[in-house]
């Protein structure tokens, strides 16, 4: 059976009008798009990098149930994910250390222009609610600075 062939190549100018309609499109679509509104309040928290990782015990870590705690430059605390007041946040901890079947430790996402006076404030306040261990969460560097050595014969 033969279909009637009625397929023919453009042959005429191409207008450019409608494509530029759509780039234009396409440009308002992504600068509305981030002109959307995001719930929740991005908190940056730099993280001060570890001394030596090569070192042992420099990077401790723990085999307990954790609770973490984010301190922002200004001081305020962030616990999962909320902004909370100091009332609060021992309110809270105690609740979790109370609930916990094993000691818990306190991990602190703290910036690292937090002064030690705030990160022995927050120890404090952990101690009070019954949270004995605290870890400070750091980054560990891209490249040491001394290459580990091989183990000698």
């Amino acid at each position: 059976m033969k279909f009637p062939r009625n397929a023919r190549i453009f042959r005429g100018q191409l207008d450019a009008a409608p494509i530029a309609s759509v780039f234009f499109l396409l440009v308002i679509f992504v600068m509305l798009g981030t002109m959307v509104y995001t719930p929740g309040v991005r908190v940056p928290i730099e993280l001060p990098e570890s001394p030596d990782a090569s070192a042992p015990n420099a990077l401790p870590g723990t085999d307990r149930p954790t609770i973490s705690i984010a301190l922002d430059a200004e001081g305020q605390f962030y616990l999962e994910n909320q902004r909370v007041s100091e009332n609060a946040l021992t309110n809270r901890l105690q609740q979790l250390a109370e609930k916990s079947p094993q000691p818990l430790t306190l991990v602190v996402l703290a910036d690292k222009h937090v002064s030690e006076e705030m990160l022995v404030h927050l120890a404090q306040l952990s101690r009070g609610a019954g949270i004995q261990e605290l870890l400070l969460a750091t980054l560990p560097r891209a490249f040491s600075s001394n290459p580990p050595k091989p183990p000698s014969p």
